[in-house]
């Protein structure tokens, strides 16, 4: 695991002076690496991407697309689904992006569908990118593009292959994550990596606040992995087979809170599934979503029993209690969890399970 301040794993190394696409772009430097790259080794001809990606993490990365030298040919996203409370059928953030730059939107049942692999052949692409997509890939489609598939993972790989790696991190208590390109293969994240982005984690960062920041500085790396392919300057290198490990996709059942385990764990649950799906407990008030909390020196209160007072909802562990910053009660929206106390007066000693 790479350490704060350390060179981070999976780089290609050039000689004092020359500057290669495979570099490990750190927090300080990784936003002035494409422009690096384009003036010291000059231009070659833009290439020409399609881009898969579908959630609002994947933005960032269609945006720097976008405002980069090179084409963006067509968008691949997840049909329209319904969304929000009203259940109307909507675009994905990364359709919505492309519809507005008026950029040609394929939105395939199924990426093995023959139809589909004609159609993106049909657009003679040099490379293709994915972030997020949420579908996988079959061989055929793989080798469509002249350069192949370059997958942005927000890890540092091996570790955290999968489908959840920010939540698996914070989960853990990594102190220390990143993002890393490589060229997509038929394997769960294993193909040979380009470069990566290392991200501290803060202890108390949420997962969506840290798949944010990884959006961003991955953005940057993605675009400057993608100068070195073009300027033919970038070697991928093959995944260690020491440090591997999987990040499932987090589901509501995962999200859960056992109040037997240590604050610190409860802590990390909580932010690892914030603020999607959510984590939960049952409630003699019916399921409550809970958000972030505070950790206490509180001791005496069993695993799940509340300790009700005038500013404050404490609630206890395996070890010592938390304090309740806010929570959604069935129906509502979030808020305090002192407000929530008032409303439905909880005494001391009642249990959430």
């Amino acid at each position: 695991m790479t350490r704060p301040g350390s060179a981070p794993a999976h780089c290609v190394r050039r000689p004092r002076g020359e500057l290669s696409a495979g570099h490990c772009w750190g927090p300080r430097n990784h936003h002035f690496a494409s422009r690096a790259l384009a003036s010291i080794l000059g231009k070659a001809d833009p290439l020409r991407i399609v881009f898969a990606g579908t959630p609002e993490a994947a933005v960032p990365s269609l945006r720097a697309l976008l405002d980069s030298r090179h084409q963006v040919a067509a968008v691949i996203t997840r049909p329209d689904a319904r969304r929000g409370r009203g259940r109307t059928l909507s675009r994905s953030p990364v359709g919505e992006l492309a519809d507005t730059a008026e950029i040609p939107v394929l939105t395939p049942e199924s990426a093995r569908d023959p139809e589909f692999s004609e159609k993106l052949g049909a657009l003679r692409p040099d490379a293709a990118v994915v972030v997020a997509y949420g579908a996988l890939l079959p061989g055929p489609v793989l080798a469509v593009p002249t350069h192949g598939w370059v997958n942005l993972h927000f890890s540092l790989l091996p570790a955290w292959r999968g489908a959840a790696p920010v939540q698996a991190a914070i989960r853990a208590g990594d102190q220390v994550t990143g993002a890393s390109t490589f060229r997509l293969e038929e394997g769960m994240d294993t193909g040979p990596v380009y470069g990566v982005v290392t991200e501290t984690i803060h202890p108390r960062d949420t997962a969506g606040e840290l798949l944010g920041r990884l959006s961003e500085s991955g953005a940057a790396l993605l675009v400057a992995t993608l100068d070195g392919i073009e300027d033919g300057t970038l070697a991928a290198k093959t995944q260690p087979a020491e440090g591997v490990s999987y990040a499932g996709k987090v589901t509501v059942a995962d999200a859960e809170i056992d109040w037997s385990v240590p604050a610190f764990a409860v802590d990390r649950t909580i932010r690892s599934v914030t603020p999607a799906p959510g984590a939960w407990t049952g409630s003699p008030w019916g399921r409550l979503v809970i958000g972030p909390v505070e950790a206490t020196d509180e001791q005496g209160l069993a695993a799940g029993e509340l300790s009700i007072a005038r500013r404050e909802v404490l609630v206890g562990t395996g070890t010592t209690a938390v304090r309740l910053g806010n929570l959604t009660p069935p129906g509502r929206r979030p808020m305090p969890a002192g407000d929530w106390a008032r409303g439905v007066r909880p005494e001391s000693g009642q249990v959430l399970r």
